[in-house]
């Protein structure tokens, strides 16, 4: 995300992360270059570094310390890009801190401000006019890390309360190698309309419903995988059986990446190709189902 970001200043910030993680994370960002640029990425990057070692009051003072970096780059006119892993550890930084000072406990033992202490850190991202009439934006990307993936611990709710979009990181996908694992039916965004609309105007009127039709593809795919794994694929429909061909091809063609590639980047006229090709073929051999074709028949 840091490489292929359109920003002018990423600033990265590791709260409570292992040592030898940190240290490869330096590592790795001295050898990427800047795509845009083509120079090094490290010219337009700042390393907030936190290590799990250190001090608590260092992993609280860590994650004001980056958006406060961010916020003085916003405010010069520069588009920001701030990077945060994770907040969940920033969160038992601040359960420590309050169990010290002896405050009443909330759920699990986090401070009652928990909720309150994320949704004003979380409100210092967006755009700004600056006072010399220059446009600067602060985004944020944020990784929070429940524990056992219980979605329903008091720090990923009091995120979700909040943000505006959300991106789930799924174990079942990444065990089957599809990177990024993103799951796209848990994942979404509060933004879709303001999104599409801009996206009709700017790339291609059916671009709503090219991504509706994806979406029900794959869902569609999840109910008969369901009965396939009772009769099998043989035992399926010629149209289900088409179905799962599709939603693979969603899966592969266009919903998996590869991150070291020069593809890892794709514009939006390329990335609505893709998803429109696939969904052309799929009404193409449908039609020629219908007039009594084979499966194999109208693949072709």
């Amino acid at each position: 995300m840091a490489k292929f970001a359109d920003v002018d200043i990423v600033v990265y910030v590791g709260c409570g992360e292992r040592g030898n993680e940190m240290a490869d994370l330096i590592a790795e960002f001295e050898e990427l270059s800047d795509p845009w640029s083509g120079r090094k990425l490290t010219e337009r990057t700042v390393l907030v570094v936190n290590t799990s070692n250190m001090p608590v009051a260092a992993r609280e003072a860590s994650i004001y310390t980056a958006v406060t970096m961010a916020e003085y780059y916003r405010d010069m006119g520069y588009h920001v890009l701030f990077l945060a892993d994770s907040l969940s550890r920033w969160a038992e930084a601040l359960r420590e801190i309050s169990a010290s000072l002896e405050e009443m406990p909330g759920e699990e033992g986090y401070p009652t401000s928990l909720s309150s202490r994320l949704s004003a850190f979380m409100e210092r991202a967006g755009v700004v006019e600056t006072l010399s009439g220059t446009i600067g934006s602060l985004t944020m990307i944020l990784s929070v890390s429940p524990p056992g993936g219980d979605f329903t611990e008091p720090v990923t709710q009091a995120c979700l309360r909040t943000t505006g979009a959300f991106f789930m990181l799924d174990t079942q996908l990444a065990h089957r190698r599809h990177f990024p694992a993103i799951n796209w039916f848990q994942s979404y965004s509060l933004y879709t309309s303001d999104i599409v609309e801009h996206y009709r105007q700017k790339v291609s009127p059916d671009w709503d419903d090219l991504r509706t039709r994806c979406n029900q593809v794959l869902r569609q795919e999840e109910s008969i995988r369901e009965v396939a794994e009772i009769v099998g694929i043989e035992g399926l429909q010629d149209a289900d059986r088409l179905i799962m061909r599709m939603a693979e091809r969603i899966r592969n063609e266009f919903l998996g990446q590869n991150a070291y590639s020069d593809d890892a980047f794709s514009p939006a006229e390329k990335t609505i190709g893709i998803i429109r090709e696939i969904i052309v073929a799929l009404d193409g051999a449908l039609e020629k189902m219908k007039k009594g074709m084979s499966l194999d028949e109208a693949m072709k």
